[in-house]
């Protein structure tokens, strides 16, 4: 491996490893993994899956791939002989912008999972060239800017591949990037990514997101999720859409085309996984191309109904698309009389408006049109699944029963144990062999050590190394100075109001004032968050504004300052969450019982060895069930009571303020003379208004037993053997959220590739 890497440096840059910089070793070790994926076996059969997501969050790719490959400890040790560590090196990559939360997390480990398992099955997706945006922390308040990735050395392959993707004034032409997906000790996979060669990056500042909506040549890939808050927003968002799943379906047909399978038989052949709602249009988009080939309307929708399979990710109303009649028009009018068609025959099938795919308002529902038009309809946790079969959906489980399923989320432990805690994965492997890489269930040998202090207290010493590297990395990023023998506390998600990011700040209010009066915890508590707030969501950047301001007041106040803290971690990505999640002790998962539809992050954490206070929502339920209720701290309303709380509009906010005066103390906080003389008055108080007289997601429902079983939490740390034997049990229990069971039982149920 050292003379490989010696060779590359000496006929690209003319130096060897003892001369050459940190991003000429990057560059050399591209080079070497991209060759050594092109040399492996592609995983192919008989039928081929494809996965069409709007995102695929996958991170710096450098280590993943040399784990994957069986390199990464050959590489270590021939950089360490000239005195170079791989870590530092892996700093140099860019970090793909192609992805935003949970949903592009999920897809990007079951791309891993799926080459893993050999199984032929490739991504589709677009190329965006600044991702969702970067976030700056200033001011106390979220500043968003581009965030270029690609460089002229990357993981992206061109290929000779392009389509013609026709809209209603124009025709756009495609250029495919391919992406390689090495799975585990095994083939390759690859990742597809839709681009266009007129986008022009010069049309962004360099301060800011804003560009001209209306120039689609100029626009199309440049962002994901461009804001929708206007008409030009909605409509930039349906050509992406088009763009992804026309191009999508046009290549499957060539790839069909170019082995000679009979497209009448196309689902023998071919599955297609719609990622959540986005990439509905590839059902009428595939009936049109289909059409063109000669079949009738009739023949193409029984083909593509057999072919197509739709993932829900959500149980939030409005994260379901709806698009209104006039603006598909506007972009892609030959979609129409095929969704048309589609929505008449449903309608003369069932006549409950509430199953209709063109509503009375004129808006196509693409969840609908999933539904109808698919063969399986799968939920991600097992809460989540009942909740759409029993509510949200369930108009349409009654109707088509045997079409609805269940895959709870699973994270690559590759990623996010191999790599971003190596030291816990090289003790586990001393304690149980390594087996769990490929099998994680093999983790469940751990329970034989759950009395062991020595293992237990090797368990301890390795979290507290990750806060040291924690401690390291934020001073450097941020400087911010971490105490390593604090509480590490941690929420990590995206901004939005459903995961209550504001109830953990009100905790953090209620825990200053608490301090101030005198009552010190035993151990110092440091609270993290990350997360970024879309660019038209207010509320949620007036919650970061929120944090923001607590961050500065805790910082400057020396009575609270040596004992709690709160930090908010800047543009927060893949690469930091693989910093903070093995130094945490505490996993945030609070979240509106009945709203979160899994979740993945509470897997990340568990894996690491942290414990999980939430809700009873998504995935938090089966996490429970595996480890016990003694070794997780479960809080608040339960699923049904907010749906029925719902149902009936009997919650008030303005309620509980009015009828507990602890409470209204915490909230009125937010505007007090402390806060205002740090933060923006318009900003506090909008969120302030919002949470007296709307809170949605019934933050103050839950807010005095969240503070009582966070404090409970804190107290359980102090018995450090205990805390040790919970957090080894997660560890143990953690095997069944792997990504390659859920794919396993995707296949299994699902997919069935041969």
């Amino acid at each position: 491996m050292e003379e490989r890497i010696q060779a590359i440096l000496k006929e690209r840059f003319g130096r060897d490893l003892d001369n050459c910089t940190k991003s000429e070793i990057f560059e050399a070790l591209m080079v070497i993994t991209k060759q050594e994926m092109a040399g492996r076996k592609r995983n192919t059969g008989n039928k081929k899956l494809y996965y069409i997501s709007a995102e695929f969050l996958i991170g710096k790719l450098l280590s993943n791939n040399l784990i994957n490959l069986g390199m990464y400890e050959e590489v270590e040790k021939a950089l360490a002989a000239h005195g170079r560590e791989l870590t530092e090196i892996e700093e140099m990559e860019m970090e793909p912008s192609l992805g935003n939360g949970g949903l592009g997390r999920l897809a990007a480990c079951f791309l891993d999972s799926i080459a893993t398992l050999g199984l032929p099955g490739d991504g589709i997706g677009l190329n965006y060239h600044f991702g969702l945006f970067r976030q700056l922390l200033v001011d106390h308040k979220q500043k968003e800017v581009k965030n270029p990735w690609i460089t002229n050395e990357s993981w992206l392959v061109r290929q000779p591949v392009s389509f013609a993707v026709p809209y209603k004034n124009f025709t756009m032409h495609s250029t495919l990037y391919d992406i390689d997906v090495p799975g585990y000790n095994n083939g390759c996979n690859r990742l597809h990514l839709f681009d266009v060669d007129t986008v022009d990056e010069s049309i962004v500042p360099s301060d800011s997101i804003n560009f001209d909506k209306h120039q689609i040549q100029k626009n199309l890939t440049l962002f994901l999720y461009p804001d929708d808050s206007d008409r030009a927003g909605q409509l930039l968002r349906i050509y992406q859409q088009y763009f992804m799943v026309s191009n999508g379906a046009q290549f499957i047909l060539m790839e069909c085309e170019q082995k000679g399978y009979d497209l009448h038989k196309l689902y023998d052949h071919v599955v297609i996984q719609i990622n959540d709602t986005h990439p509905s249009m590839v059902i009428p988009e595939l009936i049109r191309l289909l059409q063109e080939r000669g079949f009738t309307m009739q023949e193409a929708i029984d083909v593509v109904s057999k072919t197509c399979a739709y993932t829900n990710h959500t149980i939030l109303a409005e994260a379901l698309e709806k698009w209104p009649i006039d603006y598909l028009e506007e972009v892609v009018p030959h979609l129409m009389p095929i969704i048309h068609e589609l929505d008449a025959q449903a309608k003369k099938k069932y006549k409950d408006e509430k199953v209709a795919i063109i509503d009375k308002d004129q808006r196509v529902h693409m969840a609908h049109m999933d539904i109808h038009y698919g063969f399986s309809v799968n939920g991600v946790a097992a809460l989540h699944t009942e909740i759409l079969k029993n509510s949200e959906l369930k108009p349409f489980y009654d109707i088509y029963p045997e079409k609805f399923n269940n895959k709870t989320n699973g994270i690559t432990f590759r990623r996010w144990l191999l790599h971003c805690n190596r030291e816990l994965a090289q003790y586990i492997e001393s304690l149980i062999g390594p087996g769990f890489k490929k099998d994680a269930d093999e983790l469940e040998k751990l329970l034989k050590y759950k009395d062991n202090k020595k293992v237990l207290a090797k368990l301890e010493e390795i979290k507290h190394n990750r806060k040291l590297d924690l401690k390291q990395f934020l001073y450097e990023t941020q400087n911010i100075a971490l105490d390593e023998n604090s509480i590490i506390d941690v929420q990590i998600k995206r901004l939005h109001e459903y995961k209550r990011q504001q109830m953990n700040a009100l905790y953090a209010i209620y825990k200053y004032m608490d301090i101030k009066s005198g009552n010190k915890p035993k151990t110092p508590i440091t609270m993290v968050f990350g997360a970024k707030a879309a660019p038209a969501y207010i509320i949620a950047k007036d919650i970061i504004h929120l944090i923001l301001c607590l961050q500065e007041l805790i910082d400057n106040d020396p009575e609270v300052s040596p004992y709690f803290k709160v930090i908010m971690l800047e543009n927060y990505n893949v690469s930091k969450a693989a910093k903070v999640i093995p130094a945490a002790d505490i996993s945030e998962q609070i979240s509106l019982a009945s709203k979160e539809a899994s979740g993945t992050g509470n897997m990340k954490f568990m894996l690491n060895g942290a414990l999980t206070l939430g809700t009873e929502d998504g995935a938090n339920v089966e996490i429970g069930d595996l480890v016990g209720k003694e070794n997780i701290y479960i809080f608040g309303k339960k699923p049904q009571d907010v749906i029925d709380l719902y149902a009936d509009a009997a919650y008030c906010s303005k309620d509980i303020y009015d009828e507990d005066p602890e409470i209204a103390k915490l909230v009125d906080f937010i505007v007090s003379d402390e806060l205002l003389a740090i933060g923006d008055k318009v900003c506090l108080e909008r969120l302030y208004k919002e949470i007296l007289n709307k809170d949605w997601f019934m933050t103050l429902l839950d807010l005095k037993e969240y503070i009582k079983t966070k404090e409970r939490v804190y107290k359980d740390y102090e018995n450090k053997d205990a805390w040790n034997k919970k957090c080894l049990i997660n560890i143990a229990k953690a095997g069944f959220f792997s990504s390659d069971r859920t794919i396993a039982q995707y296949n299994e149920d699902i997919w069935h590739l041969a």
